[in-house]
């Protein structure tokens, strides 16, 4: 009998303003790194009013990590220091790979709903470094499986037989996106040495067989090792996020956009911004 994921840690996150001003939900962020190994931080947003976002995120550099944007709802525009521009819109994902740097910018647009998530993926040691890239995913490139009253978009990974839009090139993730209706039951084998949390989008739901407890949307839920996840939607029905992915154990220098192994490494990329040699020629 397979050994199913208990409820580890539920987490709110707190209302941060970011960028140039963008107001955000930070659900996981430094204090969390361990327990959420290899994904380093979650921000949740979710607004009707362009006040809260408009101003945006203007040029920024990353280094050391992947930045997974992923829209439900709204418009967001972009460009980087790799020559990419373009635009995020309803159901897309924007897959970066910040590797030895990229400098970029990240500017929503007044939209009815603006509605997504955008998590920092840890890069291992051996790849801090890599070149950088870009991965543009749209709507039509997620494969949506529906069946028994659910709705899966496999952004990345695989479920079942089916092959997200990306494996990850660096950290093997699994990103879907899930739909209950009321009432309806969903389980999915687990890899048991894999890191596995949620991040609830809308409605709410059960998530421990034991406690039976329910749990509302805007917050991230953590589990226990185990060999299948069982998700049971409430009343309203729910819509989640799962990502998981094995940890990588190592240690973590942190500061700001840049991600490495050591307060060296780190100082030496901050140094490099200063001194305009950040951005590696290939």
């Amino acid at each position: 009998m397979s050994i199913t994921r208990k409820i580890r840690r539920i987490v709110t996150g707190s209302t941060q303003v970011d960028g140039a001003g963008v107001k955000l939900v930070r659900v996981i962020g430094h204090a969390d790194t361990q327990e959420f190994d290899p994904f380093l931080m979650l921000d949740a947003f979710d607004s009707r009013d362009s006040a809260d976002y408009i101003k945006g995120f203007p040029w920024h550099p990353h280094r050391g990590i992947e930045t997974v944007t992923y829209l439900i709802a709204g418009d967001i525009e972009h460009s980087d220091s790799l020559g990419n521009k373009g635009t995020i819109l309803d159901g897309c994902c924007q897959w970066m790979t910040a590797g030895s740097g990229i400098l970029h910018q990240e500017m929503p647009q007044a939209s009815d709903r603006m509605l997504g998530v955008q998590l920092w993926l840890n890069l291992p040691r051996k790849d801090k470094m890599t070149q950088p890239q870009y991965r543009d995913i749209s709507a039509s490139m997620i494969p949506k499986i529906r069946e028994n009253g659910c709705t899966v978009g496999v952004i990345a990974g695989n479920y079942g037989r089916t092959s997200g839009a990306t494996q990850g090139d660096y950290v093997q993730a699994l990103a879907l996106d899930v739909e209950l209706e009321p009432g309806i039951e969903w389980r999915i084998p687990t890899d048991n040495e894999a890191t596995l949390f949620i991040y609830i989008v809308e409605g709410a739901g059960y998530f421990d067989t034991e406690t039976q407890t329910v749990i509302e949307s805007h917050r991230a839920v953590l589990f226990e090792t185990g060999e299948q996840f069982i998700a049971r939607a409430a009343d309203q029905g729910v819509r989640f996020l799962l990502f998981s992915g094995k940890p990588l154990k190592e240690p973590i220098a942190w500061g700001g956009p840049i991600v490495m192994n050591t307060r060296e490494e780190l100082q030496q990329a901050f140094q490099e911004i200063d001194n305009g040699t950040f951005i590696k020629k290939r």
